[in-house]
């Protein structure tokens, strides 16, 4: 590719239309910015499912840094985890102009959590996940893994859908919607440092109320009534900074 910057690859040829018109949900330029991408860094993403912003990131650090995808482990407990990280690894072989410097690695606590050699990442990301660690009960692993990979100093990047303040731990575990507190407070846990917060994902018009949770908006319209739900729009969703300490050992 000629033109790697993320306002040209959001948008680029390499990219499938309903890939791209979700851009404006998702705020992938915006957010990038926000974590403090930049093209030399060595960055970590987690759990890509089929590969929205790999797809944006792989491009963009292929000159000059490097990608870590911290993906499913074959041996994943639940059945559809071996088969989304397998249509990701074909898509990863099919594209290798677009994805060819893509290291994969498997996450999958306790056995699987070194994801990156320890301390070598600026920047770790992951988009809409932490809800499903939380239903695992595997929220401290995962946090402990980025941990591990980051460097001194390295940010932990998050977008999740997010709760009202006050919903308790049964609604995060069964509606995917989560609270910035308790994010932080896994954070926290972690040996993490609060670094700053956006609202460049946020939907007021979402009352997190809905039958099926998140999955009752887009994409997923698991309520029916699709007129209603795509009127909404995407989740209302928080998008978190967090920094590893420079002194590590502070944890």
């Amino acid at each position: 590719m000629t033109d790697t910057t993320l306002e040209s690859l959001v948008v680029g040829k390499h990219r499938s239309a309903q890939n791209i018109a979700r851009n404006d949900a998702r705020h992938p330029v915006e957010t990038l910015n926000f974590f403090g991408l930049q093209p030399d860094m060595t960055v970590l993403e987690i759990l890509p499912a089929l590969g929205w912003y790999t797809e944006i990131l792989a491009p963009y650090l292929a000159d000059k840094g490097r990608l870590y995808v911290a993906h499913f482990s074959p041996d994943g407990l639940m059945p559809y985890m071996p088969k989304v990280l397998e249509m990701y690894e074909s898509r990863v072989i099919r594209q290798p102009e677009i994805f060819g410097k893509v290291t994969v690695r498997h996450i999958n606590p306790p056995k699987e959590i070194s994801v990156a050699p320890p301390g070598s990442v600026d920047l770790a990301l992951t988009f809409r996940n932490v809800h499903n660690w939380i239903m695992a009960e595997q929220e401290d692993d995962y946090f402990a893994a980025f941990y591990q990979a980051l460097k001194p100093g390295g940010v932990l990047g998050i977008v999740e859908h997010r709760a009202r303040p006050d919903a308790d731990m049964q609604t995060m575990r069964t509606s995917a919607y989560v609270t910035e507190a308790y994010v932080k407070e896994i954070a926290q846990r972690a040996g993490f440092v609060f670094d700053g917060a956006s609202e460049i994902n946020a939907n007021p018009l979402d009352s997190k109320d809905h039958p099926h949770g998140a999955w009752s908006l887009p994409p997923s319209l698991r309520s029916g009534d699709e007129d209603k739900y795509k009127a909404i729009g995407e989740t209302d969703r928080m998008t978190l900074k967090f920094r590893k300490p420079l002194d590590s050992t502070s944890k």
